[in-house]
């Protein structure tokens, strides 16, 4: 196959943490965001805002809330993007239609949604020579963080995202072998536990380069450890206080 910069760029994905202090250009901004919202949406839906947060004050709580995390402060540009289903019930409440919004399917579609429009946000700034970072701890305290920035009913933060120039080139760190995440016919786990190990081996060593011996934990030791102990077990009573009163 021929070298194509679409699939160079997909292929080089790492998250950025560290920025130029530079100004992302409005140009740019403009484009990442045309790009967010040409991403694929269910029934045209179009079910996510993207709220951009440049106030230092609100940047530096968002930061503490999210877990401390300081390139939330550092970055030239935060995003945070939400599932939004309140736009479709002003869209319902237009043509004077009952809003049926709290089903599970509608709940799950908004985040993929908001996701898909992400992603490609990230991929636009990737391709305009910038670099970004996910931020999930946006739903450390999501409560604190709809009040800070008012964010309605039917609507709620799903993450943030950290975009500037690169001031670092960390190394691309291996994905799962994709014998184990790519399937043919029907789900078969064959040999899956043997191809994790050896991929365990290489990301201990990924982290042991990296940080000069300092850190040298496996993929399964991270996962079994996050998954060990609940999840934001207080996600679901924000979310039904927030109007996803699934069903």
């Amino acid at each position: 196959m021929e070298e194509n910069q679409i699939i160079n760029l997909l292929k080089s994905h790492r998250s950025i943490r560290k920025y130029k202090d530079k100004e992302v250009e409005d140009e740019k901004v403009k484009a990442i965001i045309e790009c967010a919202q040409s991403a694929s949406t269910s029934n045209f839906i179009q079910a996510y805002t993207i709220i951009r947060v440049n106030d230092k004050k609100k940047r530096n709580k968002i930061a503490h809330l999210s877990g401390d995390q300081p390139y939330i402060n550092e970055c030239p540009l935060f995003l945070v993007f939400c599932a939004d289903l309140n736009r479709n019930k002003t869209a319902c409440d237009i043509n004077n239609k009952n809003f049926e919004g709290s089903y599970t399917e509608t709940f799950i579609t908004a985040i993929v949604d908001a996701t898909l429009a992400a992603q490609n946000a990230l991929i636009a700034a990737e391709a305009l020579g910038l670099g970004g970072v996910y931020i999930g701890g946006i739903r450390n305290n999501p409560r604190e963080i709809c009040s800070l920035l008012n964010i309605p009913l039917n609507v709620y933060p799903v993450f943030g995202m950290c975009i500037g120039y690169p001031d670092d080139n960390p190394s691309k760190k291996e994905r799962l072998p994709m014998e184990v995440v790519f399937k043919v016919e029907e789900y078969n786990t064959k040999d899956d536990a043997n191809r994790i190990k050896g991929y365990d081996d290489r990301i201990k060593q990924y982290y042991k380069d990296r940080t000069n011996g300092k850190r040298e934990d496996t993929w399964t030791q991270q996962i079994s450890n996050s998954f060990m102990k609940p999840q934001r077990p207080y996600m679901k009573e924000f979310l039904k206080e927030q109007g996803f009163d699934t069903k």
